[in-house]
């Protein structure tokens, strides 16, 4: 399985994944040209994918949706909910809990922020397993379990706690971002990550940085004193961007 983040952040979050018979994306939040251009640089015809996995409906991750999709006719996972928001879709079918594409077996959980419904993934193939979580505000102990000991983990890292309560945001917008419907913040990111790896984590991806409340240092110095102070083996640890992709993650 492969995987790169082509763009994370407040203005457009889109990850693509593959194996040698399936190919996905998660959230198509930027424009479908762009998209269209990164997975070309792949080498990947766009009418090629397989599926696209919604998070949830907030523009920053939906924006290229309705072009992307009447294009090539992708077929696109989303909840009955989401479908209120997304009523021009013509290929879709609704998640259920754990369920195939071809060779990738998804499973899909509850997240938790301010929209009518949002889901994290957990995508496997053979032997190897990504988890995505972004935009929310906790994650249920519940699934602990379930996001344990995976390969590779593309994990919200939101925002300084104390950048953003010094900042230029208004008190209504901090306290939705700070509040159990928000964002994960940069301990909070690092405390979950420290739970949930283990010997199979090779990768650490930490996705959608606030441009305003957070720097690329302080996200990734979080995490490392978080893991050290709880003597946890270090993965690679990988920023995502707004404006470039990953390179291509091969997992065995």
């Amino acid at each position: 399985m492969r995987v790169s983040v082509l763009s994370s952040g407040s203005k457009g979050n889109t990850t693509y994944i593959e194996t040698d018979n399936s190919k996905i994306l998660i959230d198509i939040g930027n424009t479908a040209k762009y998209v269209e251009e990164k997975l070309e640089e792949f080498g990947v015809d766009p009418n090629d994918l397989d599926a696209i996995l919604i998070t949830h409906t907030h523009v920053d991750h939906i924006k290229g949706l309705k072009v992307f999709e009447k294009k090539h006719n992708i077929l696109v996972y989303i909840t009955d909910i989401m479908l209120k928001s997304l009523d021009y879709l013509n290929n879709y079918k609704f998640l259920e809990d754990s369920f195939d594409i071809k060779d990738i077996h998804v499973e899909a959980f509850k997240t938790s922020h301010d929209t009518d419904d949002s889901r994290g993934y957990v995508i496997s193939s053979g032997d190897s397993s990504i988890v995505y979580v972004t935009d929310t505000g906790y994650i249920n102990h519940k699934y602990f379990d379930l996001l344990s000991n995976r390969n590779l983990y593309i994990m919200e890292s939101n925002y300084d706690v104390e950048m953003l309560n010094n900042g230029k945001y208004p008190f209504k917008l901090r306290q939705r971002i700070l509040s159990d419907k928000g964002h994960l913040s940069n301990y909070d990111s690092a405390k979950y990550l420290s739970e949930f790896i283990g010997d199979n984590t090779k990768y650490i991806l930490l996705a959608h940085l606030s441009e305003e409340n957070n720097t690329e240092d302080i996200a990734y110095d979080t995490l490392i004193e978080k893991l050290k102070n709880d003597n946890i083996y270090i993965p690679d640890i990988i920023i995502t961007k707004q404006d470039k992709e990953t390179e291509l993650i091969k997992l065995w």
